[in-house]
């Protein structure tokens, strides 16, 4: 269990706390052993996803937490900061709780930025912190793309064939989450706009969080329900228990978003850094 301590005779944090990015990297993944390990086009994962995060500015820490000895030296070498977490973490999420607890000052804004998220714009990372800093009330952001027309009909093609991966969201006229699938929401009765300029209200979930740190205990104390059980959908949790979660609309700026999940995740992200440039200096 994870007890938490909150910041004393603060209700609210500053516009001035302190700000954590926190990459949770685990070796012994099922579908992909020591993936942080894998080489992208002459670096590993986990130094790309770093070196993002690195690139995100007025950031007060960037810190890798993993349970694993080997990803720990590695991103020593390269002179990224690491804590060594319990192997007995259940997942990423309470992964980046422990580690954020570990750290010398607490931060009032942790980002949960994925270890395989090696196509993430910085300035995706930016905007989540961003809305963070603008409206105090937020306790969880998250990021999500509006989907056009080929993309969307994309999604629906490999829903069709029986694909999981593609997660949807839908929200309030204030931005905050009304529910997280992964069926393709809102249903789409007539195929979307007769105009191809015309926007869909289609928009796809990017698996990137920015919680406040009170809230993201709160959120970890908490037993899973029925929706997150059936989705498989860990977001779910905080809707289900009543906590808000403010969605942002991001702009890739015409790059590919991709996660690595599998071995052949990695010729596809060469490809695409090939054709679209390399987000990481060298």
């Amino acid at each position: 269990m994870i007890f938490c301590i909150s910041e004393s005779g603060e209700n609210m944090p500053r516009i001035s706390s302190p700000v954590a990015i926190i990459i949770p990297a685990r070796y012994g993944s099922s579908r992909f052993l020591g993936k942080p390990l894998a080489m992208i086009t002459g670096r590993t994962m986990i130094n790309r996803v770093w070196s993002l995060a690195r690139a995100v500015s007025d950031v007060d820490e960037v810190c890798i937490a993993t349970d694993d000895e080997r990803i720990a030296e590695h991103v020593r070498s390269f002179g990224g900061a690491v804590v060594t977490t319990p192997k007995e973490c259940t997942n990423g999420t309470e992964r980046v709780l422990k580690a954020a607890q570990m750290l010398s000052t607490t931060p009032a804004v942790v980002v949960n930025l994925q270890g395989d998220a090696v196509l993430t714009p910085p300035w995706v990372i930016a905007a989540l912190i961003d809305e963070m800093r603008r409206d105090p009330t937020v306790e969880i952001a998250t990021a999500a793309v509006r989907m056009d027309k080929r993309s969307y009909h994309a999604l629906r093609t490999a829903k069709g064939h029986g694909e999981v991966g593609g997660t949807t969201v839908t929200f309030d006229r204030r931005w905050n989450a009304l529910y997280f699938s992964k069926s393709i929401i809102p249903f789409m009765r007539n195929d979307g706009p007769d105009n191809d300029s015309d926007p869909l209200p289609v928009f796809r979930h990017i698996g990137l969080y920015a919680y406040r740190y009170e809230t993201l205990c709160q959120y970890i104390s908490f037993e899973s329900g029925p929706l997150e059980r059936s989705e498989k959908l860990e977001q779910l949790r905080a809707l289900e228990h009543g906590i808000p979660v403010r969605v942002v609309e991001v702009d890739y700026g015409g790059r590919t978003h991709w996660a690595v999940d599998s071995p052949d995740d990695l010729k596809r992200v060469e490809a695409i850094i090939g054709k679209e440039g390399d987000l990481v200096a060298a």
